[in-house]
């Protein structure tokens, strides 16, 4: 049911951007998309967050819903460029990917683990055609797809264990700010290259660092990028 509920929430997504540019509507349409999305990811998919084990459990009762929907929201808009970008910075998410599926695999989760290898051997089909053609063109509407899966997949493993949103955060959330920060003073290749590198090394350090280590980054940095999110020029909220 929950890959149906998937299925369903990309469509959504799709069909609500190619009528929002279509129409010229208001960006508000891509929003209500991507929260009936997310809707019929909790309603359909049954997936939700409904507590939290740091040390002690808290459970969210009345919260779970706006919780969940928050986070499936704000992961999904990390990935909504407004702009048409190179496809190398497709290099980000797919390092995201590949880290939630080492995770599932890990953690012994096949939906994750599933979904996460399909979705990483995608984007490497589409950075190789975009390679070698030169044809591919990065747009609002595969990044805010992409942006969802990443979404579903972190609710997915968060729901297991609350230390996963690291992935989300330090392979995909600050390596785009970090592009976003140094694009005007660097080449776009280059800003690719030094934001995948840093992506790769969160990446790597996820399985090195012990986790209450792990979070203080979380905390920490996770405050860096609230507030980089009242600059509008690092905002990908």
């Amino acid at each position: 049911m929950l890959y149906l509920a998937l299925f369903i929430g990309i469509v959504s997504i799709v069909v609500a951007n190619k009528l929002t540019q279509a129409f010229k509507l208001s960006s508000i349409w891509v929003l209500i998309g991507q929260i009936c999305a997310s809707l019929v990811i909790i309603m359909v998919g049954n997936l939700e967050v409904s507590y939290i084990h740091l040390g002690k459990l808290f459970e969210l009762g009345y919260l779970t819903i706006p919780f969940t929907l928050l986070l499936l929201v704000g992961f999904t808009n990390v990935m909504n460029l407004e702009k048409v970008q190179n496809p190398s910075i497709l290099l980000l998410p797919f390092v995201s990917l590949v880290c939630f599926s080492i995770a599932a695999f890990f953690i012994g989760h096949s939906f994750v683990l599933i979904t996460g290898i399909c979705s990483s051997l995608t984007l490497m089909f589409i950075l190789l055609y975009g390679y070698f053609t030169g044809k591919v063109f990065v747009g609002r509407t595969l990044t805010t797809s992409i942006g969802f899966i990443i979404a579903v997949l972190s609710i997915a493993l968060i729901k297991t264990s609350i230390v996963t949103i690291y992935i989300p955060i330090f392979t995909l959330a600050l390596p785009f700010t970090l592009y976003y920060f140094i694009q005007d003073k660097f080449t776009s290749v280059h800003s690719i290259t030094v934001s995948t590198l840093t992506a790769i090394l969160f990446g790597v350090l996820m399985y090195i660092v012990p986790f209450h280590i792990i979070w203080y980054f979380v905390v920490g940095l996770t405050l860096i990028l609230v507030i980089t999110q009242f600059s509008r020029k690092y905002r990908f909220i």
